[in-house]
């Protein structure tokens, strides 16, 4: 019943969006929806699961397609594969992880809006920032702790450790 609901909503999002509904963008929307900031690997065992055969690149055209008229939004932090959410319309940020790559969503400063305001816009409206967090989630950082390891980042990110 709530697949039922969720694919009658999101056939007439994709509708108002004047895109065609499709089996494989009904899925991609569902799994999207289930695995929030997954790559497009991740959502395409998703798809699968969920309708059978699928085509990699009908999964890759139908993530395309769905960030290019605004239903999801496409994510790339530094070194990263790209990841997907279907958290559009706000100015949010992201916080990822550096050892396991959890990726959560951080809201932007309440009030004012200080990611917003540039020290020189160079005269553009600015009405979006992408700001990406890095550090390392609890878990990891008690997983360290306990293997006695230093904070060592990802190869290409700069820390204080290795600056």
């Amino acid at each position: 019943m709530a697949k039922a609901a969720a694919s009658s909503h999101d056939r007439d999002v994709l509708r108002r969006h004047g895109l065609q509904v499709t089996p494989q963008r009904l899925a991609v929307l569902r799994a999207v929806a289930s695995r929030p900031h997954g790559t497009a690997d991740e959502i395409e065992v998703l798809v699968r699961a969920d309708i059978g055969t699928v085509s990699r690149q009908a999964v890759y055209d139908s993530l395309s397609t769905l960030a290019s008229n605004g239903l999801l939004r496409r994510i790339q932090p530094a070194g990263s594969p790209a990841r997907y959410e279907d958290r559009v319309g706000d100015n949010h940020h992201h916080l990822v992880c550096r050892a396991c790559g959890r990726t959560l969503d951080v809201d932007c400063a309440v009030g004012h809006r200080p990611c917003l305001q540039a020290a020189d816009d160079h005269g553009f409206i600015i009405d979006e920032a992408e700001v990406v967090y890095w550090g390392y989630c609890p878990a990891c950082r008690r997983a360290r702790r306990a293997q006695g390891a230093k904070a060592v980042a990802r190869p290409g990110h700069m820390t204080r450790q290795n600056t």
